[in-house]
């Protein structure tokens, strides 16, 4: 056999091995993928304090990226390169920073985003369990991103527990995950996030009535029509609850801009660009509760530059409610994005009776 010949054959042994680990990765995920159910019901902590139609509320949504996107951080989905953060050390203080917020703006129900409790991206760290006991409160935490290994980029995210936090000393009814339509079709899918909701049920004191609290985080990085299925059902949610003669409160991370709503205008259009969301989406009775004094959100193509101006930023957050409660205030709390990629944004309420 020529010298030629030879690397051919070695070529071609080379190629045939790449493509059995590659078909056994494919069924390695496939068969280990996460597959929730269409509703599971979650354990409710035993809490004592109660709510009634007389009391008045404070409600905050908060992406806190893991602990992981600081103002010098980027993201290679958002147009930068970093997959993680550097150190351990480097989400301890991310961490630290993100519940001194927390518990310098007091609230009786927090809805928290990006959690992880056992990610790589994180150092394994259980978020949920720092920061329950941080500001001495209990927690319900729902998956939507759980995978055994995500092998892209170079090099890969790996490991990922991931998902949604309400925390909350109120009494509860229940709790449920509610799977939200996926984006993504096999085999992408097998190592992307599952999407849902997350719905609390607060009973009220000397009435059938609850207040129904939802949890959620929308789709990111897709064409488009993952957002705009998960909103439809959304909203189909929130019509229900309604009639049912409940008071509803949803809120989260939407990924998608409020149309109207352009003090922060979009210059960066080779990057990620959120959808746009209007109140058109929304069922008869509710309606959006936003702020636009700071932004909520900073694109992560590369570290912040502290100028509204230089990096690109966007009003995302914030909360759908139900004209059976009145708002006192809604307001972002200014970060300056030092800990993450987001700002919280807060709400006073109260209940129309």
């Amino acid at each position: 056999m020529t010298n030629f010949g030879k690397f051919m054959k070695g070529l071609g042994i080379a190629l045939g091995i790449l493509l059995i680990l590659l078909i056994g990765a494919i069924l390695w995920l496939t068969i280990r993928e996460y597959r929730p159910e269409k509703e599971e019901i979650l354990n409710v902590p035993e809490n004592t304090k109660t709510l009634s139609q007389d009391d008045s509320l404070r409600i905050m949504t908060y992406n806190i990226g893991y602990g992981g996107l600081d103002k010098g951080e980027d993201f290679f989905m958002d147009g930068g390169s970093q997959v993680q953060p550097d150190s351990k050390e480097q989400v301890e203080k991310n961490l630290k920073g993100i519940k001194n917020i927390l518990a310098e703006n007091p609230a009786d129900v927090y809805f928290l985003q990006e959690v992880d409790t056992n990610s790589k991206r994180s150092f394994y760290m259980d978020e949920t369990a720092y920061l329950k006991d941080s500001l001495n409160m209990e927690g319900i935490f729902s998956y939507n991103f759980k995978c055994d290994f995500v092998p892209y980029p170079l090099p890969p995210i790996g490991k990922v527990n991931s998902g949604i936090f309400t925390l909350t000393n109120l009494k509860m009814n229940s709790a449920t995950r509610i799977s939200l339509p996926e984006s993504f079709k096999w085999p992408v899918k097998t190592c992307n996030l599952k999407r849902c909701m997350q719905e609390t049920r607060i009973p009220l004191e000397g009435t059938d009535a609850e207040l129904v609290l939802i949890n959620f985080h929308l789709e990111a990085y897709d064409d488009g029509d993952g957002k705009i299925a998960q909103s439809k059902m959304l909203a189909e949610k929130l019509s229900k609850e309604y009639e049912a003669g409940n008071y509803v409160i949803a809120g989260g991370d939407f990924n998608q801009t409020f149309a109207g709503m352009d003090k922060y205008p979009i210059t960066n259009t080779e990057n990620w660009v959120p959808g746009i969301i209007s109140s058109d989406t929304l069922p008869e009775h509710f309606s959006f509760a936003v702020d636009d004094t700071y932004p909520t959100c900073r694109l992560l193509n590369a570290p912040y530059t502290g100028s509204y101006e230089t990096s690109q930023v966007y009003v995302i957050d914030g909360f759908i409610i139900s004209d059976n409660i009145k708002i006192s205030d809604i307001s972002v709390v200014n970060t300056d994005f030092e800990y993450t990629d987001h700002q919280p944004v807060q709400m006073e309420f109260s209940f129309l009776q």
